[in-house]
């Protein structure tokens, strides 16, 4: 299927590793031009290498902290400087700790609030302009499960990415008329290299399986797939939506 993002300009938050990161690499495959950013040099130099050699000349990549404002202006000015404007966003970010209520102070949940959500809303300020210009826009958050079954243990994640399903249905309402979408993407137990930290501190999260319909993990080839249908031009009538890609974990309608 093509998917008809052939040189559409893609920016994907957080993208140096893990389901960032395996998003980025099934745009390039698509011909997209993608840019990545990270926090961590070695692993962004070498996802970098990895896309040079799927999609030569395809990929652009900058190191981001995007609990930062001035770092996120700056990387959105690199990647307009390197590709021109951005049509497809893909928002996304490592998890917040681990915890219980009373384990995060007021400046945790402050941190926690602007990893999670301002993070997104900054940088979707900063590319809706020249989406509209271009009358086309391809906006994807990345969640998790938890904002639909909250997680134990995991009450910070639960609470604030919860917020970006609210900004999601009600922006695509907004720029629908446009000729953008925003959807949202809700990652379940994904074979990771965090999910195998995870394991290895807590051999019982293995156990999670037992609650998957499908018996397994998911793999972030199976996740990225999704992701760049969801951004694609065959996606054009689908906005607003939040969809789950979990082996049926979330047991609710």
């Amino acid at each position: 299927m093509d998917l008809g993002i052939q040189n559409r300009v893609a920016l994907i938050l957080a993208s140096s590793k893990g389901l960032g990161k395996a998003v980025a690499i099934e745009l390039a495959k698509e011909g997209a031009k993608v840019i990545i950013c990270g926090t961590d040099v070695v692993a962004l130099a070498a996802t970098e290498a990895e896309i040079q050699s799927i999609a030569p000349d395809h990929v652009a990549s900058f190191v981001c902290d995007i609990t930062d404002e001035k770092q996120r202006k700056n990387l959105v000015e690199q990647s307009v400087k390197a590709f021109g404007s951005i049509e497809i966003l893909v928002t996304n970010t490592g998890g917040p700790a681990a915890g219980a209520f009373e384990q995060f102070s007021l400046d945790d949940w402050k941190h926690i609030y602007n990893l999670l959500f301002l993070s997104a809303v900054d940088i979707i300020q900063q590319v809706l302009p020249a989406m509209k210009e271009k009358r086309f826009g391809r906006i994807l958050t990345i969640t998790s499960v938890a904002v639909k079954q909250p997680a134990d243990n995991l009450i910070s994640s639960n609470a604030v990415r919860t917020s970006l399903l609210g900004l999601v249905k009600s922006l695509s309402n907004e720029v629908a008329m446009h000729g953008i979408t925003v959807n949202n993407l809700m990652p379940g137990y994904t074979s990771t290299n965090r999910l195998a930290i995870l394991i290895e501190k807590n051999p019982k999260v293995n156990e999670v399986k037992e609650s998957i319909p499908m018996k397994r993990f998911g793999t972030t080839a199976e996740f990225a797939a999704a992701a760049a249908f969801l951004v694609s031009e065959r996606a054009s009538y689908i906005t607003g939506q939040s969809l789950a890609v979990d082996g049926g974990w979330i047991k609710g309608h």
